[in-house]
């Protein structure tokens, strides 16, 4: 009987075990997933940024000079 019932013990355990690593397991693909999200929308912005520093850059270099007085006045 003592046999059957530390059987039972373990088993009960083991699957109350099972069930909090399949918890775990939701929770840190819930996390994972929502890492991933939040990097893929931060290198679409970097990627916009970049583009919009890029453009900057080159319609400055075609800019046509101002007519300002030198610094000195």
């Amino acid at each position: 009987m003592s046999d059957t019932f530390n059987t039972s013990s373990r088993l009960d355990e083991l699957e109350m075990r099972v069930v909090h690593q399949d918890q775990t397991i939701d929770e840190l693909n819930e996390a994972i997933t929502a890492q991933w999200k939040l990097i893929d929308r931060l290198e679409r912005q970097v990627q916009h940024l970049a583009e919009r520093v890029a453009d900057a850059e080159q319609s400055a270099g075609q800019a046509a000079p101002v007519d300002r007085p030198p610094p000195h006045y």
